[in-house]
């Protein structure tokens, strides 16, 4: 019997990795770079702590605004075709961004330019990532009860990508600029070809005109009420966003000015909190066979909330950087907990929405977040910490207090 499990099991698995990893790998890795590497850029070109939080909040806003219509049109058109075009479309618009930025290297024309690879590469990849989980949601049913080690993996591939992409787009950004999106362009390329392998996910049944509104953000919502576990963690995690974002939007400022420390520091915080994650996502997936969720969130709840406080007073660059590596990693362990929530209970026929109104949800802090960093003066940003790391604390706390008897999250 063994014989015949593990070829195919191991079928399953090369089948998976040709149509979902290795597209979600490049497409994470496009992500990383340009989401680290802009608000870098900007910091290194203008000295400007208010333009690094400004230029932050001008990733995410576009992409905020781009949910509703992202979900809807993956449950329309698949998440195959969604995925390529938006893959390309996002190689073509830095490959445009490299040339401006070549002729242009300095001045109103290259602050411009980078201003609009911001919003538009943000608009775009949101599309994209909206349509790798959709497909590595099905992947995932299809796996049934194992489902937790698809969606562990797949946020192993986007800590990596993480890990990578901000040291190594620090390092490009000390050739130029367009050679860091030169070679952003050449992993959107890859992720549109690959693509192409992601098979067809459910298509939402045709809808009458006046009842199309309904499905993008306000279908997602309504599902997301109907579902009280998905709507509790999820309520959390946002208040647990706000502390993350606002470390990720004011880290540049705290770690140059600050710290005393390079560019290139800042990516080296993030490349170890991603690997420390990628551990923690390792060990949650076996965790989590043998204690279910709740327990392992829970865990990972308290871990974050502990760190978050104590790196408000971090006394030196190490440590800081120690405190976010495992405060990333907490949030990675309840991330693997929230995705294996969404494909347990969204339906299918509406995932695309559904995901899509999650998504925004916890990504609201995030604009949010900049803002507080743009408004805040370099002295104040510990004492800001310290109040979302408090307001992170309060919302674990609650929502796992709500869930602990919930048995959605007791399997």
């Amino acid at each position: 019997m063994s014989g015949g499990t593990t070829p195919r099991h191991a079928r399953h698995t090369a089948g998976l990795l040709r149509s979902i990893y290795l597209p979600r790998t490049t497409d994470a890795l496009a992500f990383a770079m340009s989401t680290y590497g802009i608000p870098l850029l900007v910091l290194a070109t203008t000295g400007s702590a208010a333009l690094t939080g400004l230029a932050f909040a001008l990733e995410w806003i576009p992409r905020l605004a781009a949910f509703g219509w992202a979900g809807a049109i993956v449950d329309r058109r698949g998440a195959s075709v969604v995925f390529f075009l938006a893959s390309l479309g996002r190689a073509v618009v830095l490959a445009a961004g490299a040339v401006t930025l070549y002729l242009h290297p300095s001045g109103t024309v290259a602050s411009t330019t980078v201003m609009v690879l911001a919003a538009s590469t943000g608009v775009l990849t949101e599309f994209s990532y909206i349509a790798a989980e959709t497909a590595g949601a099905a992947a995932g049913r299809r796996a049934g009860r194992r489902a937790h080690r698809v969606q562990a993996v797949l946020l192993g591939i986007d800590q990596t990508a993480t890990l990578t992409g901000p040291a190594v787009a620090g390092l490009l950004l000390l050739a130029g600029p367009p050679q860091m999106l030169a070679v952003i362009t050449v992993f959107s390329l890859l992720a549109a070809v690959l693509a192409l392998r992601t098979p067809p996910s459910p298509v939402a049944p045709a809808r009458a005109p006046k009842d199309r509104t309904s499905a993008g953000l306000l279908a997602g919502w309504r599902t997301i009420r109907s579902l009280p576990a998905l709507g509790w963690l999820v309520t959390g995690l946002t208040l647990s966003n706000l502390a993350t974002g606002f470390l990720q939007a004011a880290g540049p400022v705290i770690v140059v000015n600050h710290y005393g420390q390079s560019t290139t520091a800042v990516g080296l915080v993030w490349s170890a909190a991603a690997a420390a994650t990628l551990l923690s996502v390792t060990v949650c997936r076996f965790a989590i066979d043998r204690m279910g969720l709740w327990p392992v969130g829970a865990t990972c709840a308290a871990f974050a909330s502990l760190a978050c406080l104590a790196a408000a007073q971090a006394p030196d660059y190490l440590s800081y950087l120690v405190l976010v590596a495992i405060l990333m990693a907490a949030e990675g362990g309840m991330t693997v907990v929230l995705r294996t929530l969404r494909s347990r209970l969204i339906p299918p026929d509406r995932f695309g929405s559904t995901l899509s109104a999650t998504i925004l949800i916890l990504l609201l802090p995030f604009p949010v977040a900049g803002v507080l960093t743009a408004l805040t003066p370099p002295d104040a940003l510990g004492h800001v910490i310290t109040a979302c790391g408090a307001l992170q604390a309060l919302g674990l706390c609650l929502a796992f207090a709500r869930l602990r008897t919930d048995p959605a999250l007791r399997t």
